[in-house]
């Protein structure tokens, strides 16, 4: 077995080879003048179980630059490629919601199958339909073993703790939450106006004098987020802190969550948040030991899914 990284999220690769108890795989990166991108394995994997671990956030490069890697890897005569892909970007385009759009999700997998991905190895699709969009073997991870860990840390009362949706897509997910945890759920219905952009229409459920958490995939502009938690806090919310896996944190995210009613934001290390993203509400967990179990089990043959039941 070997294990490489890109350059998208380089720690929580070495987090995972750590975890794995095994060295990182050496490969060499180079860029032509005009950006054109240049990648070569130093070391012999013919014949091995190759794991190239790359998250897919901008800028787009980061893609091409898996796609580069996996097909030097097919060429090098590796036994099997698989793609570790923490955070799969242009998940949110998933259908065709308009007329001349491309399907985008459906796109960045073809791209992956096509040059000789034998597997997908993933973590908290925006939509799991995304799974269906190719013939080769995908697995999904939750991160909600690695949240449940820290939301255990809180003293969450079931009377006076809210697990709120963001949009209705969002609903399942929150609701598995609030389940396991044995608390109140409540649900955003909410508008959206533009790209990165809505509006609140309704909250649905009780937030008087209750501590919300806030459940979501990712987190962009913190649009959404934000959104929800000031319509908690009108509504009489006592307290609002944020859970997701992706952290994006686009455009001015990291100073609109520090003004906002927000107190604590909690996002996992699918993607590498840079220094000058981070602001003093802001934890980040780590879930490469999901990534670790996941990946010793698809070389060992084993059953994903069972390491991540909860």
């Amino acid at each position: 077995m070997k294990v490489f990284s890109g350059r998208s999220n380089e720690p929580l690769a070495t987090e995972i080879v750590e975890h794995l108890g095994i060295e990182m795989g050496d490969v060499n990166f180079r860029q032509f003048a005009d950006g054109e991108l240049w990648v070569k394995f130093e070391e012999n994997i013919r014949g091995q179980d190759v794991f190239i671990v790359q998250s897919t956030h901008p800028p787009a490069e980061n893609i091409l630059e898996l796609i580069l890697m996996i097909d030097a890897a097919v060429r090098a005569s590796a036994d099997r490629v698989t793609a570790v892909i923490p955070y799969y970007g242009y998940s949110r385009q998933d259908r065709k919601d308009q007329p001349r759009v491309p399907i985008s999700a459906r796109v960045v997998m073809d791209m992956l199958s096509s040059v000789g991905a034998g597997r997908v190895l993933t973590m908290d699709l925006h939509s799991a339909q995304i799974q269906g969009f190719t013939h080769i073997p995908f697995d999904h991870l939750y991160a909600r073993k690695t949240m449940f860990k820290r939301l255990g840390e809180y003293d969450l009362h079931p009377e006076k703790t809210v697990i709120l949706a963001p949009d209705v897509g969002r609903g399942p997910m929150a609701q598995a939450y609030a389940k396991r945890l044995g608390v109140g759920f409540g649900l955003i219905d909410k508008r959206r106006t533009s790209p990165n952009k809505a509006e609140v229409v309704h909250l649905i459920g009780d937030m008087k004098d209750k501590q919300v958490i806030v459940i979501d995939d990712m987190i962009d502009t913190a649009g959404s987020m934000i959104g929800a938690a000031e319509s908690a806090v009108e509504n009489g919310a006592a307290s609002v802190i944020a859970f997701a896996t992706h952290g994006l944190f686009s455009a001015d995210a990291q100073e609109r969550i520090s003004a906002s009613s927000i107190e604590k934001v909690i996002v996992t290390n699918t993607v590498n948040v840079a220094e000058e993203k981070r602001f003093d509400k802001l934890e980040v967990i780590s879930v490469a030991g999901l990534f670790a179990n996941a990946i010793e089990n698809i070389h060992s043959g084993e059953s994903v899914s069972a390491l991540f039941n909860v």
